[in-house]
């Protein structure tokens, strides 16, 4: 049976294997709190670890906006451009879909192995780069919906 340490390292090895510096710091960091015998701030890590890094996330995102780097007329040419609206567009589809990727994680966390190493053969073989596991948690829902959809049609 695995140990939690041995998953740890295992994921350690696939973050420096598929250059995933996020993936081998969040499990180096596990590790550490593992071995110092820390374990009582996982529950709370579970909890709010994720509103964290949204939070951080999120900081970084805005930052342009008030540090000079976008001017008045980068933020009008949004609303009124096909990218631009087409941005907006996008951003509203990622966060809704988001939202049931965070939704299907808390259902059942232990999908979270999958996306990661999913988004390792994609960096892999694929050359792409990760962008988290919100938005891969979100493909990974729609694709259960449908099959639960093809799943109804086909009794």
């Amino acid at each position: 049976m695995l140990t939690g340490e041995l998953v740890l390292v295992l994921l350690i090895v696939i973050g420096l294997i598929g250059r995933s510096h996020v993936l081998t710091t969040a499990a180096c960091l596990l590790l550490i709190l593992k071995l110092s015998h820390l374990e009582r701030y996982f529950p709370t890590l579970e909890r709010r670890g994720l509103e964290l890094g949204l939070l951080f996330l999120m900081v970084a995102v805005l930052v342009p906006l008030v540090d000079g780097t976008l001017t008045m007329t980068d933020l009008i040419r949004v609303f009124v451009s096909p990218a631009g609206i087409a941005a907006m567009i996008g951003g509203l589809v990622a966060t809704y879909l988001n939202g049931r990727g965070l939704h299907l994680l808390r259902q059942d966390p232990s999908l979270m192995i999958g996306l990661v190493i999913g988004s390792i053969f994609g960096i892999i073989f694929l050359r792409g780069i990760p962008v988290g596991p919100l938005m891969a948690a979100a493909i990974a829902a729609m694709l259960v919906e449908f099959w639960s959809w093809i799943h109804f049609l086909s009794r």
